[in-house]
Order: C-alpha cells, then sequence, then structure tokens
C-alpha cells in the first residue's frame, strides 16, 4: 500500500493539514503563551502572510506595516510589529538571516538588514494557504520558498560546524544568498538556483564578482563557491572552479 499512488497523495495531504494546524496553534496560543502577553489572532495571521511574501529579502517593518495599511488596518503600529516578530523568533516560527561585512578592496556600502526567512517553508507556504499545485504555477513563490529550504539545510551543516550562515549585498546591487562562515575564519560563498542553465551561469557569475572583490590581504579567499539547486541528481565543478550541487546532496 505505502508505494501506491494514492497513498502518496494521502501523505501529502496530511502534511498539509499537519503544517496548517501548526500555524493555527502559532496563532492562537503560542504566540501569546510565550510570554504571557495576550495577542491578536486575526493580526497574527496577517502578519504571518506579509512575512511570507517578504521572505528571502532585506525588508523593514516598515515595509510590512505598509501591507497592513493597505489592507485598511491602521490600528497596528511598527512597534507591535516588531514586537509580534520577536514573539515568533522566540517560538522558532521565523529565523532572519544577518548580513556578511568581508573587508572589500573597493570602498562599497553594504546593506546591513536582515533576511528575512521563515525556520521551515512549509510555514510560509501554510500562511499563504497555498499548496504544491499552486507552486508550480507560480515559480517566482516557488524559488523563494526553496530558497527558504536551501537556507534551512546550510544552517544544520554550519551550525554543526561552529559557524553560521549570513547574506551579502551591496549598494550596487550585488548579492550572495549565502555566506557560509566558521568560527576559524574559513567561509564558502554559495548562490540558489531551482535549476537550469541559465540561473546556474547567472549564479556563477555573481559569485566570482563577490570573490573578486574580497581583499584577500586581509581576509582569506574563499574556501568554494557554490550553486545549490534544485535539480540534478550528482555534484559536478565548473572549469571555473564554482561548485553546482543539488540540494539532495546535503544530507549525512
Amino acid at each position: 500500500m505505502n508505494g501506491r499512488p494514492g497513498s502518496l497523495n494521502l501523505s501529502k495531504q496530511a502534511s498539509l493539514l499537519q503544517v496548517t494546524n501548526y500555524v493555527d496553534a502559532v496563532v492562537n496560543s503560542d504566540i501569546s503563551r510565550v510570554d504571557g502577553v495576550n495577542r491578536d489572532a486575526a493580526f497574527a495571521r496577517r502578519l504571518l502572510r506579509s512575512y511570507a511574501r517578504h521572505q528571502g529579502g532585506q525588508v523593514p517593518a516598515t515595509t510590512i506595516y505598509q501591507d497592513f495599511i493597505s489592507n485598511r488596518l491602521p490600528t497596528m503600529t511598527e512597534e507591535t510589529i516588531s514586537a509580534y516578530i520577536l514573539a515568533l523568533k522566540q517560538i522558532f516560527v521565523v529565523e532572519d538571516m544577518p548580513a556578511w561585512s568581508p573587508n572589500l578592496r573597493s570602498k562599497t556600502t553594504i546593506r546591513t538588514s536582515d533576511t528575512r526567512y521563515f525556520v521551515d517553508p512549509s510555514i510560509a507556504s501554510a500562511a499563504l494557504g497555498i499548496g504544491p499545485n499552486d507552486l508550480i504555477k507560480d515559480l517566482n513563490t516557488f524559488g523563494l520558498l526553496f530558497e527558504t529550504l536551501a537556507i534551512r539545510g546550510l544552517r544544520v551543516y554550519a551550525d554543526a560546524l561552529n559557524g553560521q550562515v549570513y547574506h551579502y549585498r551591496d549598494k550596487n546591487g550585488l548579492e550572495c544568498d549565502a555566506v557560509v562562515h566558521l568560527r576559524n575564519g574559513n567561509y564558502g560563498l554559495i548562490e540558489i538556483k531551482l535549476g537550469g542553465e541559465t540561473l546556474i551561469e547567472s549564479g556563477a557569475d555573481t559569485l566570482k564578482k563577490l570573490a573578486n572583490k574580497i581583499d584577500t590581504d586581509k581576509l582569506p579567499a574563499p574556501s568554494f563557491l557554490m550553486v545549490l539547486t534544485g535539480m540534478g541528481t550528482y555534484s559536478y565543478q565548473r572549469e571555473d572552479g564554482v561548485l553546482v550541487v543539488p540540494i539532495s546532496s546535503l544530507k549525512n
């Protein structure tokens, strides 16, 4: 029975129901129980939806606040939103990613805002009320959820190695999805792409541009450059040295 398509569909439905129930528990009780502050469930649900739309972006609380203004909910202030976000962090629903500030050869202003992420992409999909069929029709949202999934995997590996995951973005728009930086000073630059030669080439180009900007007299050269993809069955190294690694390789 376990190998039949019908049982697989039931498994997917059970998983969707499980994460939906989890989000219900978060907004109805967990977000208030964490510190004993009574919080509005409807507002918390809207906040999760807004957060899901902005995941993977360096957006301030003011931007999220504008989502509520446009939806005719002006009663909540930016301070209230920040307090709700803090509560969501305390119960491990969201986990933002700090910016990486390397030593560069040229003076470039580095954006220091955190990147918004959920701890697990399934929470974001449940907050948006979407499932697998919806994602197939919306590759942009699919890509954002895949990025969240990849960041979760990278965080697990980095934590096991006493490291941390950062993001990089400068005033000129050069951006790197993830920087795994270990306490011994070693680090790697990673771009996250769903797949396809065009996207892989774009990711590799970004990685090489950033690597060339690093002042290696003050900071070691990156240990590796990697394009982490959602497709493929094996890892390989391009002629330019960039690794192309499918996310299925992130396992023991």
